[in-house]
């Protein structure tokens, strides 16, 4: 981690009763007690040292793609609006681009390909934005964010300080970083750099994008494909689109659960009772779950609580079908998780944050 000059504190302009309604992707309509827009970074320390918010709780949101608001937030919340994207520097190896934490995530993607830099294809689609993908180290279709990171900018709100993570710092996991944890609260993300290598290699192993990749070069399934970044971002949107509810028309926060990892012995046990069960061999020798496979088998696809619902074409995601709350649908993910745990003794976990 490396430090940089203090931000120099504007004045705020805060917003009371706020709706975040337009604010989170399940389109929950709660309100903020108070809410700041944040186009620059001397904008956030402004916002927090009002003496309007003294001592009240914050909320740091992007696109609000993965959060669950169970009701009106009694604090700040930060709507980071910072925008802008420019190639840092490139050496012989690779490219190194940068991007304000409000850029549009599937946006900046496919700003990099269109500049003729590959890497990130296989992320295309995911909502939210570019501030949101370290905390989350978001990953799709046999990638992981933190494998094309190079570092970050944050603001730490107790100091004012600017800060430069690199990927030790932020500490990834699956799903996961120290933003998640430790750092909560205590720094916004304000740009992403990441390393885009020119030694590009595709990735199209994954079955899903593999058939899809078959069926567009009229090839059959299981052929060698060479393809290139354009088509792998192509075949992952039309996958994508084809299985997954587009937010703004059917409110949801995308894969509601995390896969489930488990020991080899667990895994060989449960295989015998379940021989179906899908998998996927990790590195370390445990095993990794599809949730939708295990929600699906307990009978949930389709499935609602009012108006909370399962997807009916994938189990993994939640959706509001109208006027649901956030609490109606946490308590069908409770439902989802008590249900798989009774009957794969598998505990599932929440990939958004639950307020």
């Amino acid at each position: 981690m490396s430090q940089s000059n203090l931000v120099t504190p504007a004045v705020a302009s805060l917003m009371a009763g706020y709706s975040l309604k337009a604010h989170n992707t399940f389109g929950f309509d709660v309100c903020a007690q108070f809410a700041c827009l944040i186009e620059r970074e001397e904008q956030l320390l402004a916002a927090v040292r009002d003496p309007r918010v003294a001592g009240l709780p914050r909320l740091v949101l992007g696109g609000g793609s993965n959060v669950v608001l169970t009701g009106d937030f009694a604090g700040l919340v930060l709507l980071v609006a910072l925008r802008g994207r420019r190639v840092v520097r490139e050496d012989q190896d690779a490219w190194y681009v940068e991007a304000a934490a409000g850029e549009p995530w599937h946006e900046f993607v496919a700003w990099t390909l269109a500049e003729s830099m590959p890497g990130l294809e296989n992320l295309a689609l995911i909502p939210g934005t570019v501030g949101a993908a370290p905390i989350q180290n978001i990953g799709a279709y046999g990638l992981e964010m933190c494998e094309r990171f190079a570092s970050l900018r944050a603001i730490e709100l107790a100091t004012g300080e600017a800060v430069e993570l690199d990927g030790d710092a932020c500490r990834f996991g699956y799903r996961d970083s120290f933003f998640k944890r430790e750092g909560r609260e205590r720094f916004v993300i304000t740009s992403v750099t990441f390393r885009l290598p020119k030694a590009w290699q595709p990735r199209a192993g994954y079955a899903e994008l593999a058939r899809e990749l078959a069926a567009r070069a009229g090839q059959a399934d299981g052929e060698a494909l060479q393809p290139s970044a354009q088509a792998i971002f192509d075949a992952v949107v039309a996958v994508r689109r084809a299985k997954l509810p587009d937010p703004l028309e059917l409110g949801n926060a995308g894969s509601f659960f995390k896969n489930p990892v488990i020991d080899a012995a667990r895994f060989e046990a449960l295989k015998r009772r379940e021989p179906e069960i899908v998998s996927y061999a990790q590195a370390d020798g445990r095993v990794k779950l599809a949730a939708g496979w295990l929600i699906d088998r307990c009978g949930w696809k389709g499935r609602a609580m009012g108006a909370a619902a399962v997807h009916e074409r994938q189990a993994l995601v939640l959706v509001n079908r109208g006027g649901a709350s956030g609490a109606q649908v946490l308590a069908l993910a409770r439902a989802i998780q008590r249900d798989v745990s009774e009957r794969f003794g598998v505990e599932l976990e929440a990939e958004p944050v639950c307020l």
